[in-house]
């Protein structure tokens, strides 16, 4: 797949952070990134995890975000990093750069199926659902409380998500001129495409159209958008293959491939 000699082709000016989304963790020995960090950092990368919470709110991870960026800097005596946040990290790392005022050490944010305009999905189950979901919460702030979750808070996490609080979001967390941001979504081609979000894929195509399975192609689009990562099979690529969950290739695509090249361009644009 890739070349041996391939050593320095992700060694980027700054550092990269790997931001996880929702009901993920990224512990060194529990990373939801599966094969990607040893790929970029066998070609030079020097890469590091965010650490916050799987369902904690954005605000709150924001602040653990924060925390990382901050150690990796006085680790590596950089003055800014390079963000690479995936589905609701990447909502995270925006919080970060505007908010709370880190657009100065952030050199870029990359966006992977990120939901910037929420989701008419999350809309319905909050609305006519919300019940279901207080109910589910009770159960999922528990269990992740026991993996080590600080603060998981499932019902606000699936308000945060919805169109109407991420038109209020997009509003109070602008681009910064400091920052250079690019984004890419997926998509899967049939619901059966992938067991593992068979059903939501089918309920998110209903309600917001083509997507991977959990984020819709049109609220990935963020800055400037880099296109929409398929695979070469009739299968697609998922929600769950961004995270590389089964460590193997996907519809004729090795997914590390694709964050191989995000970080090769990055260096090439000097981040």
């Amino acid at each position: 797949m890739f070349s041996e000699n391939d050593t320095s082709s992700c060694k980027t000016k700054y550092p990269i952070i790997l931001v996880h989304g929702t009901g993920s963790r990224d512990r060194e020995h529990l990373s939801c990134w599966g094969r990607i960090p040893e790929a970029l950092r066998s070609r030079g990368a020097e890469v590091y995890f965010s650490n916050q919470d799987a369902w904690g709110s954005i605000e709150d991870n924001a602040l653990v975000v924060k925390e990382s960026v901050n150690s990796i800097l006085a680790q590596t005596k950089c003055n800014k990093v390079n963000i690479i946040g995936l589905s609701k990290g990447g909502l995270e790392a925006r919080y970060l750069i505007s908010t709370l005022g880190m657009g100065d050490k952030v050199a870029s944010l990359t966006t992977v199926a990120t939901p910037h305009y929420g989701s008419k999905t999350m809309d319905f189950f909050c609305g006519k659902q919300k019940y279901l979901l207080k109910f589910s919460a009770f159960f999922i702030n528990r269990f992740y409380q026991w993996l080590g979750d600080t603060k998981p808070d499932f019902y606000h996490v699936c308000q945060q998500l919805t169109t109407a609080y991420s038109q209020q979001f997009n509003r109070e967390n602008l681009n910064s001129d400091l920052v250079y941001y690019q984004s890419y979504a997926s998509t899967m081609k049939k619901s059966y495409s992938d067991m593992v979000l068979f059903v939501s894929h089918a309920i998110v195509k209903h309600f917001d159209g083509e997507s991977d399975g959990i984020v819709s192609i049109g609220s990935a689009k963020w800055g400037e958008f880099k296109g929409v990562i398929t695979g070469k099979g009739i299968r697609g690529i998922s929600h769950s293959d961004l995270r590389d969950l089964r460590r193997r290739d996907s519809s004729g695509m090795d997914i590390r491939r694709v964050y191989v090249d995000i970080v090769r361009d990055l260096k090439n644009k000097g981040f």
